[in-house]
């Protein structure tokens, strides 16, 4: 594939090891863990992302005359549409009783990560980044036509780049998840002292609640993770797959490469009873947020799934002094804990001209229903207003 500057040069490699780990991370920058050659490669070395399960890497790398990687994107080639947190099955449907054939398509994302993240990735000393972009979604597009796709999927981008690809023709989905804002806390008081008393007083008795399961909790990273921690999460996670959607994505040789490639950024909440693993949260620290991944337990323990996942979550980010908790994907009961509606993002560029138009309508629509969702969501978030006492 050749990009629009004759002296650059558009390859798709199909291993994420045929990169450089350090000129993809160039690119990728350290502010986001899951765009890392560490966490990419870890997916594809414990074969939880692979041809044979759907994901077939197509990484694009675009590379200077003198051969420098300048910009990079993770890119898949799907056979079905599963692990990727914008459904887009209807579309799939609609297209195949219309006679046309929705599979193979071009992911552009994090595989099992709905976690917002740059997806045009560009060296920030590289010159004319906006034309590097340019190039990298040209070199997706050109790739979906010549393997015959019918679409190409670009998730959880960042707004700007959004707004790059909405200027190039691509469609712009919009969807919501639930993200807790650090506003200078010294503490879990200091926080619930901004909520309204009532709300303040339900998660007070939720951690109470908590805390008398006889669970006790731990937050471990880097290091102090063992593979005994890795086993029990292991079978939390296989039991919580079984649960939700019937096959774990993610192998257990996975974790194990996790824990050795990502280190300290790695942050695990497990959970004891009577010396035995019984639950654990797993969440990845970036740059100024701590990003909440997988949970699962062995048993039904009530409001340790809160205490684990939001509270800790909260605790750790007040700690360390990070700006936000992204919770991961669903979840209005999130809102009356201090997590409120956000925006995010996909990119979409169908072959067909029929189902194009029509998945544009269906856009419109839902973007007006969307954004009218999360105005009224917002009205449920447990901050005290402006004026409002504080009842104790």
């Amino acid at each position: 594939m050749s990009a629009d500057d004759a002296s650059l040069t558009l390859k798709a490699v199909s291993r994420i090891a045929a990169v450089d780990p350090a000129a993809w991370d160039a690119c990728a920058g350290a502010d986001n863990p899951f765009v890392s050659h560490a966490f990419l490669s870890a997916l594809e070395d414990s074969r939880s992302a692979s041809g044979e399960e759907g994901w077939q890497p197509q990484h694009l790398v675009l590379e200077d005359a003198a051969g420098r990687v300048l910009a990079v994107a993770p890119l898949y080639l799907k056979s079905h549409s599963y692990g990727e947190y914008v459904f887009d099955w209807a579309w799939a449907n609609a297209y195949a009783q219309a006679g046309g054939r929705y599979y193979p398509k071009l992911q552009c994302a994090v595989p099992f990560t709905p976690v917002t993240g740059p997806r045009l990735m560009v060296r920030p000393d590289a010159p004319d980044p906006a034309l590097l972009r340019r190039a990298l979604v040209g070199g997706m597009v050109d790739l979906a036509e010549r393997l015959g796709c019918s679409s190409v999927h670009v998730t959880f981008p960042t707004e700007p780049e959004v707004g790059e690809m909405e200027d190039m023709g691509l469609l712009v989905r919009l969807g919501t998840q639930y993200h807790w804002e650090n506003r200078g806390y010294a503490s879990f008081d200091e926080f619930l002292a901004t909520l309204a008393s009532r709300k303040r007083k339900d998660i007070r008795k939720e951690r109470e609640k908590a805390q008398a399961t006889g669970v006790r909790l731990h937050t471990l990273t880097g290091a102090e993770i063992t593979p005994r921690h890795w086993d029990a999460f292991y079978r939390f996670y296989q039991a919580t797959s079984d649960r939700k959607w019937g096959n774990p994505y993610l192998t257990r040789a996975f974790f194990d490469l996790l824990g050795e490639r990502l280190g300290d950024r790695v942050v695990l909440v497990t959970g004891e009873d009577d010396g035995r693993l019984v639950c654990g949260a797993l969440n990845l620290r970036g740059a100024d947020c701590l990003y909440g991944r997988n949970w699962g337990s062995l048993g039904e323990y009530r409001f340790l799934h809160f205490e684990a996942c939001y509270y800790r979550a909260i605790d750790y980010a007040i700690e360390h002094g990070l700006a936000r908790v992204e919770a991961g994907a669903q979840g209005e009961h999130k809102i009356k804990r201090g997590y409120l509606p956000t925006p995010t993002w996909s990119a979409h560029w169908i072959a067909d001209p029929g189902l194009r138009a029509a998945v544009a309508r269906f856009l419109r629509q839902e973007r007006a229903a969307m954004e009218a969702e999360m105005e009224d969501l917002a009205e449920f978030a447990p901050y005290r207003r402006c004026g409002e006492g504080d009842g104790g």
